[in-house]
């Protein structure tokens, strides 16, 4: 058997985060400014499942599988299959008011500044980890961290997805066109 020191290990961890990150960043940009919503969907497949592979870097292996079965498995196909329910292929799309786009933009601006405070202000687990000993792969401890300190980021996301589900009904209207 073949030993590998540990900065070698460390090294193509890094080489492997260093690789997922790029495929993350550059699928979500593909996602977001492909003109094809079926493409759009597939690219954010890719990505979710990229984010997996980061979950398991940070060996929280039943956060990658729940995060496979649940985002890549079920909102993503119910998504596509929704866009290609939509024929959303055409042409002739009808453009959006200048006071949409500003929204859009103002709202985006808004989500980024709050995510930089959150990051700024955030603290590491590793130490909480270390001093308390639980082990945070345990389902229990799991619900119990997740239902009880991080309740707030939780009802956050489930929100995340019903405004989510919201537009694309929304998207699958039809809008009317003047003649």
């Amino acid at each position: 058997m073949i030993h590998i020191p540990d900065f070698a290990h460390a090294s193509t961890i890094q080489i492997v985060f260093c690789v997922l990150a790029f495929i993350t960043v550059i699928t979500a940009f593909l996602a977001i400014f492909s003109r094809n919503p079926i493409h759009s969907a597939l690219y954010l497949v890719i990505c979710f499942f990229t984010i997996a592979g980061h979950y398991l870097l940070l060996n929280a292996q039943f956060l990658a599988i729940v995060h496979i079965i649940v985002y890549s498995g079920a909102i993503m196909i119910l998504f596509l299959f929704t866009l290609m329910l939509m024929n959303l292929n055409k042409q002739n799309e009808v453009h959006k008011p200048r006071i949409t786009r500003l929204g859009a933009i103002v709202s985006f601006c808004l989500i980024c500044i709050v995510l930089i405070l959150v990051f700024i202000n955030s603290k590491p687990i590793e130490g909480e980890y270390i001093a308390t000993g639980e082990d945070y792969q345990s389902i229990k401890v799991l619900g119990h961290v997740l239902l009880n300190e991080y309740m707030v980021p939780f009802e956050f996301a489930s929100i995340l997805l019903l405004v989510a589900m919201i537009g694309v009904v929304l998207l699958s209207k039809k809008e009317k066109t003047e003649k």
